[in-house]
């Protein structure tokens, strides 16, 4: 049995943008293995200065001026406080809700641009997983386990406000962070009530290293996957031990339907034209939770309960006992990235946009001290980075909490480099005025019959229109 305990989060941003974009609330409930609640927590800050939000943001998680501009925390403070929780709860294993797909990524980024380690909810001896990936998993294995209903595509809806609405939770609160952590406490441990029997394989990949274990000891396993409100199960066998791991650290392996027979003794060349073709591999992302099951719930699912079960164990042995085949498909991953990479090297990159570089162990062993020492020492410190991106988000933090500290000419180039990006009337990575206006229009058109969403509306846009003429006459 898991015994850790389970520290479920979930945060509210100031708009989508991983690089960019702020967390304006962030809160969560620390669980015992029976999924009883030990702690909770909730922090709120102010926006910071020279953001433009999100009106579309902003709307669904009901932020309005008044809690983005006197909130007593401002988001330099709330990393801080993030960080005590962090440590005071680990170790656990840390989930939200499609939070692999966006709150780690936010909080990653975050804590990058706060000159502070991005991976403290994940790192050893700390490990994370996803609700909203282990109720795909308990519906795919059984979906009479919950009441749902459609969308407006037609496909059944997992969100969620809809599964908490469709089995007696009320949901009324939802969009506040901690608010949703105790909704997701609530669905998990009706899964776990539900489906005892999936909720320990589940847990089983909430670490990397579990996975690579899982990946290099089975030969036979069910990878279960979601696409645009589409179930599936694929029965995989993994690539051979020595290679079965590409480039990016994920888990390869080929789906069990194709005939691999005809397949083993092809040039790479000819195998990266059938592969496609036949859409024959299979990466797991080993940091994204994937949903690993026995064989036993792929073999139920067609085509592979059409097809002889020697024939499936016999095309395993081939993928798992074959190193030289398994070489060829971890080079045409690694080709396919490359190629991938040099167009992207065409792009300006911010740094920003730069965590998966992150700074040297030299470099962030400053980190403590920094954090701890006043405004005026924090300054004359940042001669200590080596990495100027460092120095470069160290000024952006002093501009933001201390700007007297800053020298006239610093600051005056903080203020210069705010105006030309939000008063920017091309399409940026990050949000600007002109877009905020376009994106408030359009939430007035959905929200026309809402008098409380237009009030919200019209004060924002005041509020960005006050930033937009501070930063013209700068």
């Amino acid at each position: 049995m898991n015994k850790d305990n389970i520290a479920i989060f979930d945060i509210e941003s100031v708009g989508a943008l991983h690089h960019w974009s702020s967390i304006c609330e962030i809160g969560g409930v620390l669980l015992d293995k029976d999924l009883n609640e030990i702690d909770r927590f909730n922090l709120r800050c102010r926006l910071p200065e020279g953001e433009i939000p999100s009106a579309a943001a902003c709307v669904v998680n009901k932020s309005d001026v008044n809690l983005l501009t006197k909130s007593n925390l401002s988001l330099y403070q709330m990393q801080s406080e993030l960080e005590k929780v962090i440590r005071k709860w680990t170790p656990a294993i840390f989930i939200g809700w499609s939070n692999t797909t966006f709150d780690d990524s936010m909080v990653q980024n975050s804590f990058f641009r706060g000159l502070r380690y991005p991976y403290q909810m994940t790192s050893s001896p700390n490990k994370k997983h996803d609700g909203l990936k282990i109720a795909q998993g308990a519906y795919t294995v059984d979906n009479s386990i919950y009441k749902t209903e459609n969308t407006a595509k037609g496909n059944v809806s997992l969100s969620l406000p809809s599964l908490c609405r469709n089995n007696g939770i009320d949901s009324s609160g939802a969009h506040s962070a901690l608010y949703d952590s105790i909704l997701v406490q609530k669905i998990l441990k009706l899964t776990k009530e539900k489906q005892p029997e999936t909720w320990d394989l589940f847990l089983r990949t909430s670490s990397k290293s579990q996975c690579e274990t899982i990946i290099k000891k089975e030969k036979i396993f069910t990878l279960q996957e979601t696409y645009y409100g589409k179930f599936y199960k694929f029965l995989v066998a993994p690539l051979h031990p020595n290679a079965c791991i590409d480039i990016f650290r994920w888990g390869v392996a080929c789906d069990l339907k194709v005939k691999v027979e005809n397949l083993i003794d092809l040039s790479v060349d000819d195998l990266r034209i059938q592969a496609k073709k036949l859409k024959l591999i299979r990466r797991i992302p080993f940091n994204k939770a994937p949903i690993i099951l026995p064989e036993s719930y792929g073999f139920q699912q067609e085509p592979y309960n059409l097809i002889d079960k020697n024939i499936i164990h016999k095309r395993a042995e081939m993928i798992k006992g074959n190193e030289e085949f398994s070489n060829k498909i971890l080079t045409i991953l690694r080709e396919a990235a490359e190629e991938k990479d040099k167009s992207k090297s065409q792009e300006d990159v911010f740094a920003e946009q730069t965590i998966n570089k992150f700074a040297s162990f030299k470099d962030s062993t400053i980190f403590p001290k920094w954090h701890s020492s006043d405004w005026n020492e924090k300054l004359r410190m940042l001669d200590k980075f080596e990495d100027e991106r460092l120095v470069y988000f160290g000024k952006k933090i002093i501009f933001q909490e201390a700007p007297d500290v800053l020298p006239k000419d610093i600051f005056k180039k903080m203020q210069i480099e705010i105006a030309e990006r939000i008063l920017s009337d091309k399409e940026e990575k990050w949000m600007t005025c002109k877009e905020f206006y376009f994106e408030c229009d359009n939430q007035r058109e959905r929200n026309s019959e809402n008098p409380k969403i237009l009030k919200q509306l019209d004060e924002l846009n005041d509020h960005v229109m006050s930033i937009e003429k501070k930063y013209q006459n700068i």
